[in-house]
């Protein structure tokens, strides 16, 4: 987004936001280009830090241990009930910045764009981002631009990359995992996922499902202040709860064992997952976190996370057990166990 001079009225016209399209032109890093960045980017994300317009980002540092994450978005469609691929990139990043415990302080962001794209589509895209930056309190610093020939992309892929910093004495990682710690979701499971395949293949049902993308740091937040010892921290976005807690065992190896009457399930979201054939413990979540605790911290966790409002239906959904083939298991209402397995192939293509 980075830019040496400035466009001067008068020498061409404004974007028109309600008929124009991208053009190659805009990805040339000519007047096109600039004009694309001043009369959007830089508007809707003006800031400090962006406003210099140089190819880098000047920021105060920090004391403390760093925390750096990035992530491309890919969803289709673009726009979903609850969401879209510009709020999604923003609390996506934040998130996997906040699982480490970490508060956000800076993002970056960077723009596939194919030849043809609406800007009017782009530019809810950008305002999108910027609201939900802003209401993260996490401005976006510095970005990049770059536009391919139609047919070589799906109108925009964005990759946002996220700095934050760990508070003192904290320490959250996929391998500190023990057994008898219990296990515990944030909310309801499988809403973003259903969400944007009901939008994808124009899907209605009784009661429209809403993503649940949301940036969790001030939940993290909270957390830690009830509860230091927290272990773990992931959310569960591809591949779901599922793949998320195989990952975490493999880690720290350990085995899980969930309980299926504690999962927070929406009965839309269920009948909508028999529906289509898909296990909701499978499913992309954008909202939602997973914590692993010692068992004696559970209880003010969870109270923690309840009185918080991305956290109201959280529920201790299992425990972390001794098992060296590193299983992820669940016993079932019938009161059977079944094991809980990776992901095998795609369930959900282009979900986040």
């Amino acid at each position: 987004m980075s830019s040496h001079s400035n466009v001067k009225s008068g020498y061409t016209r404004k974007l028109d936001f309600k008929q124009g399209r991208i053009e190659m032109a805009h990805g040339s890093g000519g007047r096109a280009m600039m004009q694309l960045i001043q009369q959007l980017f830089l508007q809707a994300f003006d800031n400090e830090y962006l406003h210099p317009m140089n190819d880098h980002a000047c920021f105060p540092g920090f004391n403390g241990r760093m925390v750096m994450s990035t992530d491309s978005h890919v969803v289709t469609p673009l726009f979903f009930p609850g969401g879209d691929i510009g709020s999604l990139s923003v609390n996506g990043t934040i998130n996997d910045v906040a699982m480490a415990g970490a508060k956000p302080c800076y993002l970056a962001a960077s723009f596939i764009l194919e030849e043809g794209l609406p800007l009017a589509d782009l530019q809810r895209i950008v305002h999108s981002m910027a609201t939900t930056a802003r209401s993260a309190g996490v401005p976006i610093v510095t970005g990049d631009t770059k536009v391919v020939e139609k047919g070589s992309g799906d109108g925009v892929f964005i990759t946002t990359t996220g700095i934050g910093i760990v508070p003192a004495g904290i320490d959250i990682s996929g391998e500190n995992a023990r057994a008898g710690d219990k296990i515990i979701i944030s909310g309801t499971l499988g809403d973003h996922g259903i969400a944007v395949m009901a939008s994808r293949e124009n899907l209605s049902f009784d009661t429209t499902i809403v993503s649940d993308t949301a940036a969790l740091h001030d939940l993290v937040a909270a957390m830690i202040a009830a509860v230091p010892a927290i272990r773990v921290l992931r959310d569960p976005t591809r591949g779901g709860l599922a793949s998320t807690l195989n990952e975490i065992a493999r880690q720290s190896s350990v085995g899980m064992m969930l309980y299926e009457n504690t999962l927070p399930i929406r009965e839309q979201v269920k009948a909508a997952c028999e529906f289509l054939g898909f296990d909701p413990l499978y499913i992309a979540n954008e909202g939602k976190l997973v914590a692993i605790c010692p068992a004696k911290d559970a209880g003010s966790l969870l109270h923690a996370m309840k009185n918080h409002p991305l956290g109201r239906d959280a529920a201790i959904i299992g425990e972390v057990i001794d098992d060296t083939h590193c299983f992820v298991q669940m016993q079932t209402q019938l009161g059977g166990n079944r094991v809980v397995d990776w992901l095998s192939g795609e369930q959900l293509p282009r979900i986040c």
